[in-house]
């Protein structure tokens, strides 16, 4: 289980406000600028113009990722990503208490899991096939890390000061994590840190 997500140095996911107009919030689109900041196109959309640096950062786990899980909220402001999400193929867990009437799919296939984030963990498992689980959203990290679920943390830490929004780390609870530094990358507009989590 691996987290891999974009925040602002003071931790926050989005500002203020996320809404479908503005999926990020107040000024959060700059917490995603590393991933439009180049002239080389991701090697699996080239909608993702990045630097070299941050292509090979944001390129190489794609091939070793074998499903996603996210929750009812993201998979709302973002409208399902029309069906299609930018990484195509990888099949998506969607963490609610009921699953929506309507929806599109297209390059994606969406599960809709109703009884938890550890049901939606082993179904996401069995569909990757022994390749890795991502996730990607601040409110199923935070289950995540409660439950001590996740391996890996993939942060991408934007040099941006936010000051309000969505905190990643918000509802993590009181006890104390140790973390093991793994790799330190200096991007363009970005910082991407690599940490394995010693519960």
């Amino acid at each position: 289980m691996i987290l891999d997500i974009s925040m602002s140095l003071d931790g926050f996911i989005a500002g203020s406000n996320d809404n479908q107009k503005q999926p990020l919030g107040d000024g959060g689109q700059t917490i995603q600028s590393w991933l439009f900041s180049g002239d080389q196109p991701s090697r699996y959309n080239e909608f993702f113009k990045l630097s070299s640096t941050n292509r090979k950062v944001f390129d190489d786990p794609i091939p070793k990722t074998g499903a996603m899980i996210v929750g009812r909220k993201t998979f709302d402001i973002v409208n399902g990503w029309g069906g299609s999400h930018p990484i195509r193929d990888v099949p998506i867990f969607v963490v609610t208490h009921k699953a929506p009437e309507t929806y599109l799919e297209n390059n994606t296939s969406f599960t809709f899991v109703t009884d938890g984030i550890e049901s939606a963990i082993q179904q996401a498992k069995e569909a990757a096939n022994g390749k890795n689980v991502s996730i990607g959203t601040a409110s199923i990290a935070q289950q995540c890390i409660r439950a001590k679920l996740i391996d890996e943390m993939h942060l991408h830490v934007s040099p941006t000061l936010l000051g309000n929004g969505i905190r990643l780390f918000d509802q993590i609870g009181t006890e104390h994590i140790k973390l093991e530094s793994e790799k330190v990358v200096d991007g363009s507009d970005v910082i991407h840190l690599k940490y394995r989590l010693l519960y």
